[in-house]
């Protein structure tokens, strides 16, 4: 899963029924047509070409570095997912774009009145390009080794229903949208938010990758799913994250006139 680089500048954004708050804005936000979503195109591939490489290497029954224990394999792909973030976030291309890497989260922060509507269409439909770029680029360089681990597509686990797995997805978009929105809110606390979104992802796929799969985000599971052929529940992973992106900024609005 990924997020915005918050700036210390800050924008008038007004609130119906409250006083207009000062929140600060992600790094850029220039609407499409800029460049910027072919910013987005990349760092969402170069994730998504981790991702898989990762889940390749620890998850292959044929590679030397297998872990067999499940919530062991899931806690390193989350580490080394999480670090990835961090430093796709503080990247010179991530600086530019915001690094939202996220439709969920491209669509929060809109919601959050911290990035242009006129730019989400643009920037979603570059992150799921991207997302199948970068899978396709995996089984490229890594061959076969990628179709035996599924492309690396998040799966639920037996137990779990479908709406189990849509509460599960959906609920981890609300707090990582509380979490964008606090440090929205507080601009002097912004050079923590990488290693903040760095470690709630590390937390997100260590804890729900064994139940619902663990991607928080429909780009992660959109080209695996297509390269795959694993569409049947798809709509879960497109669906729920960007309703969750909606609660989690309506309840961060609601705090906001709360205080």
């Amino acid at each position: 899963m990924s997020g915005a680089e918050m700036s210390r500048s800050g924008s008038r954004a007004a609130l119906s029924g409250a006083d207009p708050v000062r929140v600060p804005v992600p790094v850029q936000t220039v609407p499409a047509g800029s460049g910027y979503p072919l910013y987005e195109f990349a760092l969402t591939a170069a994730l998504m070409f981790a991702v898989v490489t990762i889940i390749r290497w620890v998850l292959d029954p044929a590679s030397p570095l297998v872990l067999e224990n499940l919530r062991l394999a899931l806690l390193a792909v989350g580490a080394l997912t999480g670090a990835l973030v961090f430093g796709l976030l503080r990247s010179p291309w991530g600086r530019c774009s915001g690094a939202h890497m996220n439709p969920a989260v491209t669509l929060a922060l809109w919601r959050l009145r911290a990035f242009p509507g006129r730019g989400v269409t643009a920037y979603v439909i570059a992150q799921l390009c991207g997302s199948v770029a970068g899978t396709v680029l995996a089984r490229l360089v890594w061959g076969p080794a990628v179709a035996r681990v599924g492309y690396g597509v998040a799966a639920a686990a037996p137990s779990w229903n479908g709406w189990t797995v849509f509460a599960a997805e959906g609920g981890c978009l609300v707090v990582v949208t509380l979490m964008i929105g606090f440090f929205l809110a507080h601009p002097s606390r912004g050079r923590w938010f990488p290693a903040a979104l760095g470690l709630l992802v590390c937390v997100i796929i260590a804890v729900l990758g064994p139940l619902s799969g663990g991607a928080a985000n429909p780009a992660r599971q959109f080209g695996p799913a297509l390269m795959s052929g694993a569409t049947a529940g798809l709509w879960i992973y497109l669906a729920a994250p960007v309703l969750g992106a909606v609660v989690g900024a309506g309840a961060h609005h609601r705090l906001l006139r709360a205080r």
